[in-house]
């Protein structure tokens, strides 16, 4: 890049930072307003249709937001806030991003340092703030360096973010301080891109097939969950696969696996080949901590999962030789005798919402009790792309994750999830009309309340006087009418029938009331 510019310094580096980020091809940007962003906020509007540009107030939501959009793309995603208080509302996303290694930039502007420590409004120590949270942090100074420089700081964070060279993407925090004046014109050369390659591991370790296998498939995205129902299926192995794996398809797929790794028939397993990210339940972790169980984990990325330290091979790819048939015609004929019609509950709603979509359709999975009921569900024999915030399965920001994922994908999206997990990103549901309308519809298990926790040992009957306060937490809360306050085509089903009549209706919001468990 020249050297040239014109403008006022902090100008021409927000000038620089969108034109760098523009021409390396970057995904989407997301930005919330605010007074100290403005010179990055001018020139996101100025790039027009260059760019893919969402605006959202809540910087919270901004950040969930930008993290859909990085998940369904498989692109590098923007946010940009002003300083202060705003930066820290990027932190539960920033948490998620980094353990499910979505790309994520985090351009948070800043006061001068000089400021800091002194009671300056909306100045606080921003350099960091984010921990081991992030992969790294970069810094600028519209008082320091020049263009070039800039756009090379703005280059490295990115390809940091991406795993270029580490095969391991995540967040990286972009911290920009900026002097005023903060608005005017800038005129800045087109930046200079430098190329960089790709490190890629391409090992291939080759099994045998003498000992009984399963591949076990957790949290994935669409091209990891087709390899592993390929491995399963050429190698004639069951497949046990979580709902947002991508991989719960096919004649391997066992739908009560979850159920089978806690009888007999799970004890007779001599290895396990791993892919994406498994979490969803204590009888996987049972499975991945066995001393007697050889464990394969296959990752794309420069780490690998293995919560009972117990991994024998860590590769790129994998090959399976044939296994008998007789080892998965067992795992089918006990699924079959699990299968039979829930009552009405999350498991029926998971069912019904899962009936209703097809290949071309998207489904948002939220955490907590939904998930585990539709990692029971019947295996589908067109399933959507599913997708779920399993890097650290929190209930925050879902619904502006799964809004992220809809205007990524331009796809149907549903987001289904359970009531306090609706509740915890309520702001996510304002939808400005200047903003593009994501494809988006949200069904809410609503059994108010943490049903989740009946299932755990906060369950137990030793705690019942303390439970609803502390763990049920029932609300109450009429989710159906905040929705429709805010736009929203809403629906209150108690009813398989119901529900099934609502979904194929023009309602976008849908209330399934259900009991606790």
């Amino acid at each position: 890049m020249s050297a040239h510019s014109t403008g006022s310094g902090s100008v021409a580096l927000g000038a620089v930072i969108v034109e760098t980020l523009r021409a390396m091809g970057a995904g989407h940007f997301v930005l919330s307003p605010g007074s100290r962003n403005a010179p990055l906020s001018l020139a996101l509007h100025a790039a027009g249709s260059d760019i893919d540009l969402h605006v959202a107030i809540d910087e919270r939501a901004a950040a969930f937001r930008a993290l859909g959009l990085a998940k369904a793309s498989g692109r590098l995603a923007v946010v940009v806030v002003t300083s202060g208080s705003a930066v820290a509302n990027l932190a539960p996303a920033a948490l998620e991003a980094r353990h499910a290694g979505v790309p994520l930039l985090l351009v948070t502007t800043d006061r001068p340092s000089e400021l800091v420590g002194t009671g300056a409004s909306q100045t606080a120590d921003q350099v960091g703030i984010f921990g081991p949270s992030v992969l790294g942090v970069a810094r600028l100074a519209s008082t320091s360096g020049g263009p070039e420089a800039w756009s090379a700081t703005v280059q490295r964070a990115a390809h940091l973010a991406l795993g270029t060279r580490t095969r391991e993407p995540g967040p990286v925090q972009l911290n920009v301080e900026l002097t005023p004046p903060l608005v005017g014109a800038a005129d800045v050369a087109p930046p200079r891109i430098a190329r960089v390659s790709a490190s890629r591991g391409d090992d291939l370790v080759e099994l045998d097939g003498r000992r009984n296998t399963v591949v076990l498939v957790g949290d994935a995205a669409p091209a990891v969950g087709a390899e592993a129902r390929a491995l399963a299926e050429l190698a004639r192995v069951p497949l046990l696969a979580e709902p947002s794996s991508n991989a719960r398809a096919g004649e391997c797929a066992i739908a009560n696996y979850r159920i089978l790794l806690a009888d007999g028939l799970a004890g007779e397993i001599e290895r396990v080949v791993v892919f994406g990210h498994p979490t969803l339940s204590r009888p996987q972790t049972t499975l991945l901590s066995r001393s007697d169980v050889e464990l394969v984990v296959v990752t794309d990325r420069a780490s690998w999962g293995d919560t009972g330290h117990r991994a024998h091979v860590v590769a790129d790819r994998v090959t399976l030789e044939p296994q008998d048939e007789g080892w998965l015609a067992r795992w089918r004929d006990a699924d079959a005798a699990l299968r039979k019609e829930p009552r009405w509950g999350g498991r029926a709603v998971a069912d019904a919402v899962l009936r209703h979509m097809g290949s071309a359709d998207v489904l948002v999975l939220g955490a907590s009790n939904i998930i585990r009921a539709a990692d029971l569900s019947p295996i589908h024999s067109s399933p959507p792309t599913c997708y779920a915030s399993r890097g650290q399965a929190g209930i925050d920001g879902t619904i502006a994750t799964a809004s992220g994922i809809a205007l990524a994908t331009g796809r149907p999206t549903t987001v289904l999830l359970g009531d306090i997990t609706a509740q915890h990103d309520l702001g996510s549901l304002v939808r400005p009309p200047q903003e593009p309308r994501a494809p988006l519809r949200v069904v809410v298990a609503d059994d108010n309340g943490g049903s989740l926790f009946h299932k755990l040992e906060q369950g137990a009957p030793e705690f019942a006087h303390a439970f609803e306060r502390v763990f049920g937490t029932p609300q109450h809360a009429d989710l159906a009418g905040v929705a429709q306050a805010l736009g929203w085509r809403t629906a209150v089903v108690d009813s398989v029938s119901a529900l099934e009549e609502a979904l194929a209706g023009d309602a976008d919001f849908v209330v399934a009331r259900i009991s606790r468990p």
